[in-house]
């Protein structure tokens, strides 16, 4: 576990969840509505820094086959009791999302609430080439990122920045910006970008 990432297990042991501000207890609305309007439809989905599981859970609900992953232990831990206590099949693992340890093309759908926005600058490129491989042709990609409107920081982000990284590699179907009452009760700003793989190699 690199030591950069490794405070994140720290985090969940050390406060409760519902102390966590980007625990919600719900799904994320932009999955639901993208969900629920057939953009993303089921099929096997990698649920990246997927914090104690509740979006994953969701999916499950909804018919996809899931993949949750986190380097947190302690967060693994609290998903896989969640997804027992509701009965669903879901696989959690403790992986470092820089370095994807699955197989290429193996995915339909990438949800990545909030994962993004806290790799490295450096490893960016790395972490979006791995997400890239191991979506299947025509699959779609969707990132939830911290914005600009959140104030100056190092993972606040313009819509241009975010063209910029991901449009080398991915066709860019829609952008929302919008606004969001957090677990401790602050309003942060985030964009949304669903993004599809092309049927070549770019």
């Amino acid at each position: 576990m690199s030591s950069q990432y490794e405070r994140w297990d720290q985090v969940y042991r050390k406060y409760p969840p519902e102390a966590l501000p980007w625990e919600l207890g719900r799904p994320r609305k932009v999955l639901v509505d993208l969900v629920e309007s057939g953009k993303v439809k089921p099929g096997k989905a990698l649920d990246i820094c997927c914090g104690m599981g509740t979006n994953a859970l969701y999916m499950a609900e909804k018919g996809f086959q899931v993949q949750g992953i986190d380097i947190s232990p302690k967060a693994t831990e609290y998903a896989r009791e969640k997804a027992e206590k509701a009965g669903a099949e879901i696989s959690f693992s403790v992986e470092n999302a820089v370095y994807l340890p699955f197989a290429d093309e193996q995915f339909d759908f990438v949800f990545d609430m909030g994962c993004f926005h806290h790799i490295s600058v450096e490893e960016r490129e790395r972490f979006l080439r791995g997400v890239h491989r191991l979506l299947k042709p025509g699959s779609k990609y969707l990132v939830v990122c911290f914005s600009y409107r959140n104030g100056p920081a190092w993972n606040h982000f313009t819509k241009e920045q975010l063209i910029g990284y991901f449009s080398p590699q991915f066709k860019i179907e829609q952008t929302e910006h919008f606004s969001s009452v957090e677990g401790d009760g602050a309003v942060r700003f985030f964009w949304s970008v669903l993004m599809e793989k092309g049927w070549h190699i770019h």
